[in-house]
């Protein structure tokens, strides 16, 4: 059923959200200063083309994305504009639980917003 259900986020907008998320993470990248968050904006991007079967969950060992820095990274990310990104998903996941066949997909944007209020030092696994 996670197949069916990625096949279809991926056609219907799955592909530009996750295409985005890596055009911003290259656009991080050039600056040598966001490279932090462009390997965050690269793990969103992946997790923004297939989220079904799949959650992001906080790294459990010890390097540069978790602890101090991690939260320092992430509460700029948030105010710079991680906000800004989950109000955006959670639109669009509201919109899109009005329907009843939008309802899985909705709460997949649920999940993307979440992600994208603190991304540093977290890990997609499959569930």
């Amino acid at each position: 059923m996670n197949l069916v259900l990625n096949i279809l986020w991926f056609v219907l907008g799955g592909f530009i959200a996750g295409t985005l998320w890596m055009v911003a993470g290259l656009l991080l990248l050039v600056t040598v200063v966001g490279a932090p968050w462009a390997f965050a904006a690269f793990r969103i991007g992946r997790f923004s083309y297939a989220p079904f079967g799949r959650q992001a969950i906080p790294r459990m060992r010890d390097d540069l994305g978790t602890g101090c820095l991690g939260l320092g990274l992430n509460v700029i990310w948030l105010v710079l504009g991680g906000w800004y990104l989950a109000i955006q998903h959670i639109l669009i996941g509201a919109g899109l639980c009005l329907t009843v066949i939008g309802i899985p997909f909705g709460l997949q944007h649920l999940k993307l917003a979440i992600i994208s209020l603190a991304p540093v030092g977290t890990e997609i696994v499959r569930t």
